[in-house]
């Protein structure tokens, strides 16, 4: 097994949850192809990348704080094109709903070999192992001591 090829497919999997994290949507861009596909759970499922940015737009504004970490890569190469699964450990605080999440996931990734050389994802998704959701209300203790979204415009 090519390990180069390996550590490639894993540095774009670390890019892609970085840029979905720090919202930085153009380096989320080219992390996919044009015709790629995400289904996030059962219910949200996109097709197109420009699709696929729309809804990360929409739903990470500067109002929300996410964390994505993922490990235990099992990634499969065969030629130009690979799969991947993932084990995901996410958190997502939006303080102006005092709203928490914390959830895992297996990832399923597949990716390509552009003519350039370039890994991209042809298509991500992940279905929930578990999902909690709780009120910062019900946390008395919670207090977010920095947010640096809060003040982006």
């Amino acid at each position: 097994m090519d390990l180069e090829t390996l550590e490639e497919i894993k540095r774009l999997k670390y890019r892609y949850l970085r840029a979905v994290d720090t919202k930085d949507f153009d380096l989320l861009e080219s992390t996919l192809t044009p015709d790629a596909d995400a289904a996030y759970g059962h219910k949200l499922t996109f097709t197109g990348r420009e699709e696929i940015l729309a809804f990360m737009r929409k739903s990470l504004d500067r109002n929300s704080i996410t964390e994505h970490h993922v490990g235990h890569p099992e990634i499969d190469v065969d030629g130009d094109t690979a799969t991947g699964t993932w084990y995901l450990q996410d958190r997502v605080i939006v303080p102006k709903y005092k709203f928490i999440l914390q959830g895992a996931a297996f990832y399923t990734d597949t990716y390509v070999r552009g003519e350039d050389g370039q890994w991209w994802i042809s298509s991500t998704g992940y279905v929930r192992t578990y999902e909690a959701t709780m009120s910062t209300d019900d946390v008395p203790s919670f207090a977010l001591t920095v947010n640096r979204w809060a003040d982006r415009k």
